[in-house]
Parts: C-alpha cells; sequence; structure tokens
C-alpha cells in the first residue's frame, strides 16, 4: 500500500556534484547542486538547476559556461560545505583544499580532485519557478587518468567510490549489481563434459 503525498521532488538518489563558475581566479566559485543530469546523448547535452539568488548564478548567466564535477565519498565534506556556505564569503577552493584547474575548453575551473569534470556550455536558460534551468552543451570532459586501466584503457568509477545524495542525506554508491543490459543477455552455455569410456 502506498501512501499520497502532495507533489514534490521525491526523484532519489540525484548525484551531489560541485559546479565550477568564473571566467578568472579573481571570481572561481563552487557550488553544490543535485539539480543535474543528462539530458541527450548526441549532441551530449546536460543541465543544472539554479536559484537566482544564488552567487554563481550571475556569473554563469554573464560567462555562459560551468563545470559539472562529479564528487567521491573522500569530497563529502566539501560537497556538503560548498552547498551552504557562500561564494561571497568564502574562497570555496581555499577552504575546502581543493585544486583549481583552469579549463581547456570554457572560461570556468574544474576541480582536480574530481574523478570525472565535464565542461559545458549554455545553450539556453530556461525560468521555471524557484530555480532556472541551466541547458548546456559538453564541450568537454576531464577525467582521472588514475582510474583508467592501463592494459584495457576501461575508466572503472567505481572505484572512485562515488557520492549520491538522498532526501537530505549522502551515501556512497556500493555493491555492484550487474551491467546495462545484464537482464536480457543470454547465458552462455555450459561446454559439455565429454565421456570418457573406461576398459572394465
Amino acid at each position: 500500500m502506498k501512501e499520497s503525498w502532495k507533489p514534490g521532488t521525491m526523484i532519489y538518489p540525484l548525484p551531489a556534484v560541485l559546479v565550477g563558475c568564473g571566467a578568472d581566479e579573481s571570481e572561481y566559485n563552487l557550488l553544490t547542486a543535485s539539480w543535474t543530469g543528462t539530458v541527450c546523448s548526441e549532441p551530449p547535452m546536460c543541465y543544472v538547476s539554479l536559484r537566482p539568488e544564488r552567487h554563481s548564478y550571475p556569473i554563469i548567466r554573464r560567462t555562459g559556461e560551468f563545470t559539472i564535477n562529479l564528487t567521491t565519498a573522500s569530497m563529502a565534506r566539501a560537497a556538503d560545505w560548498c552547498g551552504v556556505r557562500s561564494g561571497r564569503d568564502f574562497d570555496k577552493f581555499a577552504e575546502c583544499g581543493l585544486t583549481p584547474l583552469a579549463g581547456e575548453k570554457v572560461a570556468a575551473p574544474s576541480v582536480d580532485e574530481s574523478p570525472v569534470s565535464i565542461e559545458c556550455r549554455v545553450r539556453e536558460i530556461i525560468p521555471l519557478g524557484s530555480h532556472d534551468m541551466f541547458l548546456a552543451d559538453v564541450v568537454n570532459v576531464r577525467v582521472d587518468q588514475a582510474l583508467i586501466d592501463p592494459d584495457t584503457g576501461r575508466f572503472d568509477l567505481a572505484r572512485a567510490g562515488m557520492l549520491a545524495y538522498s532526501h537530505g542525506e549522502y551515501f556512497e554508491l556500493g555493491r555492484f549489481i550487474g551491467r546495462f543490459g545484464w537482464s536480457v543477455r543470454k547465458k552462455k552455455p555450459r561446454g559439455r563434459k565429454r565421456k570418457i569410456d573406461t576398459i572394465k
């Protein structure tokens, strides 16, 4: 049996990302966002939804560029701190011991400690209500080389200990269940054992 509640935001878990912005070091800032995600594969597009009163909002609106930095369990304190403190009052990179990297394709910093940093260029700003959606093209992706298998070239993001946000709480992603499509993948037939004749 289910109980009905009033309409609300109950799509969980979500990533707790650090959004980087600022055209130069003097205005570099980070803010934490969970209203973010993929909207299209080809061309690659994503979004982040922000309240207009956030310090980073006018920076991103002016520059038209930002980064989405995935976070790990080891970055949980920084992710939370950057969500409850304002860049008007603090240098968040310095306060959280994070290292800014100038963007390769955008005028916005990424976070060196992040396993994946996604460089984004705003395509459209959509007013929605409490938040405005910054719909963006993905123009570059930077990944941590330490998570790339040198023999296979496979990127193993699971080893990073990814951080997730669920209804006001943070969790580290854990147990592996299966790869995409595993529910319909045919099982490989087991080889038949050859009968061995024995001399009695």
